[in-house]
């Protein structure tokens, strides 16, 4: 029985998809989670063996909160499907997790092949982290697109975030957890042609994440008065 599935939120990724999925490594299963797609994402998941699951509800954190209830494996990975990432490199976060060294393995791009996400979604990130930095302790480099974790341990977070401040929200309840996040350095490519970016591919997108991150720090400072 698969022990981890890969939890992938998807919307217009079918041409990403078409040449991500054949490079899953074996053992791991796959969960499509088709985020109101206008193209055959649903589809070429389903070709490739994948569970698909529809999820109706616009926002990165409805899809991966989809995924990782239909999920039934104890672990689950979440990566984004635009094939910026290798699937193979889920595999030494599992480890950690599987044994015990982390109770959150989270990716961390390895941008010395010069591959970097343009300025303003560079600028949004490092705010984002010196803040996630002060309020929790947690010294981060990266905001975890590829992520591991035990399932039922992440259900109990009671994530409630369903936009893009989903992995704020991650961390912020994962360090005032006392969960161990450890990083590590994953390839990260170009996107594949004929996708786009939900958040670094425009300026709006860009500052829809941005208010999103920030909604969910206040929301969580709200929260401890």
């Amino acid at each position: 029985m698969l022990d981890c599935q890969l939890v992938l939120p998807c919307r217009d990724e079918a041409p990403a998809l078409r040449l991500l999925l054949p490079r899953v490594p074996r053992g791991l299963g796959v969960v499509v989670v088709d985020n109101g797609s206008t193209d055959e994402t649903a589809a070429v998941a389903a070709r490739a063996g994948a569970l698909v699951v529809d999820e109706p509800r616009p926002g990165y954190g409805a899809a991966v909160d989809a995924g990782v209830r239909a999920a039934t494996a104890t672990f689950v990975a979440v990566m984004d499907g635009d094939g910026s990432f290798d699937p193979a490199d889920v595999l030494p976060l599992l480890a950690l997790v599987r044994d015990g060294e982390a109770d959150l393995a989270m990716g961390r791009r390895d941008r010395t092949t010069g591959m970097r996400p343009p300025w303003t979604a560079r600028l949004g990130n490092a705010l984002v982290l010196a803040t996630v930095r002060r309020r929790t302790g947690v010294a981060l480099d990266d905001l975890g697109p590829l992520r591991v974790a035990r399932r039922a341990d992440l259900l109990a977070l009671g994530i409630e975030d369903r936009r893009f401040g989903y992995p704020v929200e991650l961390v912020d309840r994962a360090a005032r957890a006392g969960w161990r996040i450890v990083e590590r350095d994953v390839a990260y490519h170009p996107r594949t042609p004929g996708t786009r970016s939900k958040v670094s591919g425009s300026v709006s997108g860009t500052f829809r994440a941005g208010r999103d991150f920030l909604r969910v720090l206040a929301t969580t400072r709200r929260g401890e008065r």
